[in-house]
């Protein structure tokens, strides 16, 4: 999954797929997809997080593989109490936030 956002490539495995928009003018986005669900938009600058209907383990684990490889050292998202949070890193300080499906890191 990683390996398709990073080389701007169509992909797909299981349950997981990578697809790509270009519009000619601005660098191709990757459009992350879970059974179908929409969970990361990837650009040059800047990840945009869903949860695709359900914050289930799954989505948790391949939003945080994204952040992971794309994202800035310490974000993350995380569950506490039933709800979903991301730590978010400002350049300065890691923050903790709740969790919006369609948020904008970058």
């Amino acid at each position: 999954m990683n390996a398709a956002i990073s080389e701007s490539k169509d992909w797909q495995s299981g349950n997981t797929m990578v697809a790509h928009s270009h519009d000619g003018v601005n660098a191709p986005v990757s459009h992350v997809f879970l059974h179908g669900n929409k969970i990361a938009e990837v650009g040059d600058n800047f990840i945009r997080l869903f949860d695709g209907g359900w914050q289930s383990n799954t989505t948790k684990s391949r939003l945080n593989a994204i952040l992971a490889e794309h994202g800035m050292s310490g974000e993350c998202v995380f569950q506490k109490n039933f709800e979903w949070f991301v730590n978010l890193n400002t350049g300065t300080e890691i923050v903790t936030v709740p969790f919006r499906s369609s948020m904008r890191l970058g």
